[in-house]
């Protein structure tokens, strides 16, 4: 319990720093994609004020309104409700305090797949790691996305060692749930349904009964959003709109994408190729999903599918090198792909008046430490697979599962690191399996060396 108030109190004091930095930077599209922000915050808004209402869609033509899911809109409703504050600021001092705690759940998973060495340890390193904790500080949807990614994961691995129904239907149910806030793990329900065929020790039947409850539990959950989108627009679109503009926009961002396939590379030229294509100069509003903005994506989709299979080996070149970027941990910053998150030093992180202070000292270690976990995180995860397949190759397969769908299928199409937290913060895991194990190979060769000078 000592350890774990000690890992809580780390979290609690990076995150801390980590928000003070972040929200000196709120202005900062760099730090803060407040533009993003503002297509949650509005409709949280309006509701409040009874302007719209939050879920159902009243105007069929206004397809912008079902890009994102509207989780995230309801949160922020919800916040702005109980504090009586509307503002980025709000939302990012709950998220934090809640990140802080939600290191408790890798603990979690870390114990019931390995043990409490593994899960303390993996603790401690989520704790410090500056990616988690800079996303973990940015009020936007990923870091609650993550930390329902993780507990469903956690449900899994105990629907796994039970054989239990029950904690089946409850991984699923959060899968379901953290497509409220992102679409990105709307498919992952299926990959869990096969690890489950692949990974679980059990009866065939009993194996078919739990697949079952994960993708019935996860769809039932996500149903009210793919209904309400059916009945408005008459087209199915799952929790949002984007797959194709990411797919097309991840074309554009490689050295062949403008050049020779003429795909744009972000929103802004998405917006410009399409006015001029469809002569909509004299649209009002025209943006990247009105008007007809299902049809548009849908046609974003088939102009990249048609660049792929004219070109699968670069195109899998491509999307070796964008997973290569999101696990860049340490150097220098990741461009289009984001940041792998802040170091806290005094000057960053703390006001005027407490520099040059004892707790200007601490701080400037703490990010020291960080800085040398950056380096060693990414081998040590490496290693640590190795280690905790040889170890556990079943509880370690249903993680890797998670692990794959963010980082090979997530890359298929334009991506950021922080689309990826819940994969980032699994492989804490396999970190924290390679360290315990480092660390019992050293004891064991201390108390051999002891045994042979001692004689006992």
């Amino acid at each position: 319990m000592l350890v774990i108030l000690f890992i809580i109190a780390l979290a609690f004091s990076v995150r801390a720093l980590t928000a003070n930095f972040i929200r000196a930077h709120l202005d900062d599209p760099g730090w803060f994609p407040f533009g993003i922000y503002a297509a949650f915050d509005a409709p949280a808004q309006d509701w409040l004020d009874g302007r719209a209402p939050i879920f159902w869609i009243d105007d069929s033509t206004r397809t912008d309104k079902a890009i994102y899911a509207p989780g995230y809109p309801l949160w922020l409703a919800f916040l702005y409700k109980t504090t009586g504050s509307r503002s980025p600021q709000t939302a990012q001092n709950v998220q934090w305090v809640i990140d802080s705690f939600a290191v408790l759940l890798i603990i979690g998973v870390g114990v019931t797949a390995f043990d409490w060495r593994v899960g303390l340890c993996a603790g401690g390193l989520a704790a410090l790691w500056p990616l988690l904790a800079t996303y973990g500080a940015v009020p936007l949807a990923d870091a609650p996305t993550s930390w329902i990614i993780v507990g469903a994961t956690w449900m899994l691995l105990l629907a796994a060692k039970k054989k239990s129904l029950v904690w089946a239907l409850g991984a699923g149910a959060l899968l379901g749930v953290s497509c409220w806030l992102r679409a990105n793990a709307v498919l992952l329900v299926f990959f869990w349904a096969a690890a489950i065929f692949v990974f679980v020790k059990a009866t065939w039947s009993r194996r078919v009964t739990l697949a079952a409850a994960v993708i019935a539990s996860a769809l039932c959950v996500i149903a009210p959003i793919i209904v309400r989108n059916a009945l408005v627009f008459h087209a199915f679109v799952p929790t949002g709109l984007g797959a194709g503009t990411n797919l097309l926009e991840g074309i554009g961002e490689t050295e062949r994408g403008m050049t020779e396939f003429g795909a744009p590379a972000n929103d802004r030229d998405v917006v410009e190729q399409e006015r001029t294509a469809l002569n909509a100069s004299q649209v009002a509003g025209f943006d990247l999903y009105y008007p007809n903005g299902i049809q548009r994506d849908r046609a974003r989709t088939r102009r990249a599918l048609d660049i792929i299979t004219h070109h699968p080996f670069w195109y899998a070149s491509s999307v070796v090198r964008r997973m290569a970027s999101v696990l860049k941990y340490a150097g220098q910053p990741n461009g289009i792909y984001g940041s792998a998150g802040i170091n806290v030093t005094s000057r960053k992180s703390l006001p005027p008046q407490s520099q040059g202070r004892v707790i200007s000292f601490l701080v400037n270690v703490l990010g020291m430490a960080q800085s040398v976990l950056r380096y060693l995180l990414l081998p040590l995860m490496l290693v640590g697979i190795y280690f905790a397949v040889r170890r556990d190759g079943r509880c370690s397969g249903l993680m890797l599962t998670t692990i794959f769908y963010y980082l090979v299928v997530g890359s298929l199409m334009h991506t950021h690191i922080r689309y990826g937290l819940p994969m980032h913060a699994l492989l804490t895991i396999f970190a924290a399996v390679s360290l315990t194990k480092i660390a019992a190979m050293v004891s064991e060769r201390i108390s051999r060396r002891r045994i042979w000078r001692t004689g006992i």
